[in-house]
């Protein structure tokens, strides 16, 4: 059982599962096939899990793999709060380099579809951000690519000043080089 809510960027779906809780705990279905497929209209073969757990200011990405090894991700937060952003990154889609950024974190357990075609980051807000996401695609080294996290084109607003992040994501490409590529 699950909520959906679209974004403005066509494919980017936000999902809020019902969350059952009493003096024990909480339940709730993370996943479910069947129901992903009807609330999406989306049949995905996820095919890898990945988990990343990130210490306060951690900012990853933005990521994406070119085709024929591009991912579709269903991302979550399992505990702490990330804030999440997508780049539209379809050459051919009217929202071509826009964002969408949403807080996901593990009180609320909201998940994410990102739909292949899109370069994907977050930053994490909390001690031990633990991140989930299931993948449509396996990991392919030579295909993976990164979008500069503060491209001034993108102007995406992460809400930290000053956050961590790994030499490979420093060196991310500009926005322009992609498009560029894309007119190729």
């Amino acid at each position: 059982m699950m909520q959906k809510e679209l974004t403005p960027l066509d494919g980017l779906i936000l999902l809020r599962p019902r969350i059952f809780t009493d003096d024990r705990g909480h339940f709730f279905e993370s996943f479910n096939s069947r129901a992903f497929k009807e609330l999406s209209g989306i049949t995905a073969d996820f095919v890898q899990d990945n988990e990343s757990m990130s210490i306060k200011d951690v900012l990853r990405g933005l990521h994406f793999q070119e085709e024929p090894f591009a991912q579709g991700k269903l991302v979550r937060v399992v505990q702490g709060a990330v804030v999440d952003v997508c780049v539209d990154i379809r050459p051919s889609s009217p929202t071509y380099g826009q964002h969408f950024k949403v807080r996901l974190d593990a009180t609320e357990k909201a998940m994410l579809w990102i739909p292949p075609g899109f370069a994907h980051g977050f930053v994490a807000l909390e001690e031990g951000s633990a991140f989930a996401y299931k993948c449509t695609a396996y990991y392919h080294p030579a295909a993976e690519r990164t979008l500069l996290w503060n491209d001034a084109d993108l102007g995406i607003d992460w809400g930290i000043a000053d956050p961590i992040i790994s030499a490979k994501d420093k060196e991310g490409m500009a926005f322009k080089a992609l498009r560029t590529q894309a007119q190729r």
